[in-house]
């Protein structure tokens, strides 16, 4: 029951994450609608879809505080920028292909080379100095701000290099109420409205609430307020993420954590899987607050925007470990100062930017080798089929088959840790 209770938990949060992200694609589409293809993706739509990790990482630094906190946020969001750079993508890929979208049958998902390298070269680059920056012991808020600069930088750029839109107020209008029309009961079905009234549809659908049709006749005249469906959607992903933090504390407890030993629920003691918080965060809450970036990646790609779909994955990871971990660490450290890690943890966290780092570059490959062509409008692009998605998968699913194995001390997962080790210790210790 100790290991029940906060997977349950878990499952709920995603459940109220994936509900508020339907509010925030409208939003963030509607607000980002001056923004060109690809661009849109790896900003606006990469920002909102990532409130989740910030929000995680904010909330674990400040109620469980100190190390704790910390490794909860490096877990989550270097467990999310995985499952973002593997997962989406494969499942984007495997949605499309083999179907018909615009009225095309679709057989491969081909994105353009200047939005693959533009952020797959800047992901690459983010993680290289997230672990030079973050190699030592004591975590500083220079060290946050760093990383809030980089991602300044990378937004600064994507604006500079933008290219004129394609989107119109009315296609995000029509999209909205094509949406609200798959929602209505008559067209849903009955299993489609047991499914909407058990994960809580009538309360958290936030699209029903704040957009009727005078707001869809507003988005296109241009005189829609969206900011206001976008920040009800982050107060509830906050509170989901607040249950999410607590999940992850509960469901890492036990004998083996001699921090945390165990949890207190109406007066009973429970125990969970005794693993450190970070390896908790980075397959279970990572997961949970990737359900926004995996539902937006997946409508555009079937919306046959697949440099959206693929920039919103790729430049949510560089917001996850440039601001979502950067901000929560800057402002902890100027209110709380310095952050002191435990060696174990200082190593955990270590070998985890390494293995990030070298499972980027391993996706990166994948998504760049292979056959290339050139679109009417003259733009380079690279297949993805499902061969592709089938390899992401396979990085994935052995990123999470070590990460356990090194829990449980099986031989060849403690040689990669050693290895990792060893690699670190040639770097400079900052901090």
């Amino acid at each position: 029951m100790g290991i029940v209770i906060p997977l349950v938990l878990i499952f709920i949060t995603c459940l109220i994450i994936w509900r508020a992200c339907d509010g925030f694609e409208i939003a963030s589409e509607y607000i980002g609608r001056n923004l060109s293809e690809g661009v849109r993706g790896g900003t606006i739509n990469a920002i909102s879809s990532s409130i989740p990790e910030l929000f995680t990482t904010l909330i674990a630094l400040f109620v469980l505080s100190d190390h704790e906190g910390f490794s909860i946020g490096i877990g989550t969001t270097a467990g999310s920028a995985l499952f973002n750079g593997m997962i989406i993508p494969a499942v984007c890929i495997l949605s499309v292909v083999g179907f018909v979208v615009m009225g095309t049958r679709v057989t491969s998902v081909n994105v353009s080379l200047r939005v693959l390298l533009r952020d797959g070269l800047s992901l690459i680059f983010c993680e290289f100095i997230l672990i030079l920056l973050i190699n030592g012991e004591q975590l500083h808020w220079w060290q946050g701000l760093t990383l809030i600069l980089l991602y300044v930088t990378y937004l600064i750029t994507m604006l500079k290099t933008m290219r004129p839109s394609a989107n119109s107020p009315d296609n995000i209008a029509d999209e909205s109420e094509a949406d609200a029309e798959e929602e209505d009961e008559s067209t849903r079905g009955w299993i489609g409205n047991l499914f909407y009234w058990l994960s809580g549809g009538p309360a958290l659908d936030l699209e029903r609430w704040f957009v009727k049709d005078h707001h869809r006749e507003q988005m296109k005249q241009e005189t829609w307020n969206g900011w206001w469906l976008l920040l009800s959607s982050t107060g509830v992903i906050a509170a989901a993420c607040w249950g999410l933090v607590l999940a992850c504390e509960w469901l890492g407890s036990g004998a083996a954590n001699a921090e945390n030993p165990s949890y207190q629920l109406f007066g009973q003691t429970f125990e969970g899987l005794g693993m450190p918080a970070m390896f908790v965060a980075v397959i279970f809450a990572s997961m949970a607050t990737s359900v926004p970036d995996t539902v937006m990646s997946i409508r555009d790609a079937r919306d046959g925007d697949y440099d959206d779909a693929v920039a919103n994955a790729l430049g949510s990871n560089i917001f996850d470990i440039c601001f979502a971990l950067g901000f929560p660490l800057f402002l902890y450290t100027m209110i709380h100062g310095p952050i002191q890690m435990a060696p174990e943890v200082a190593q955990q966290s270590g070998e985890l930017r390494l293995f990030l780092f070298f499972l980027t570059i391993v996706g990166f490959l994948i998504y760049y080798i292979g056959k290339r062509g050139v679109s009417a409008d003259g733009t380079r692009y690279v297949e993805l089929k499902r061969g592709k998605a089938f390899a992401l998968l396979t990085v994935y699913a052995l990123f999470v088959l070590h990460i356990l194995a090194l829990e449980n001390d099986i031989g060849f997962a403690q040689q990669i840790s050693d290895r990792l080790q060893l690699l670190l210790q040639k770097l400079p210790a900052i901090g």
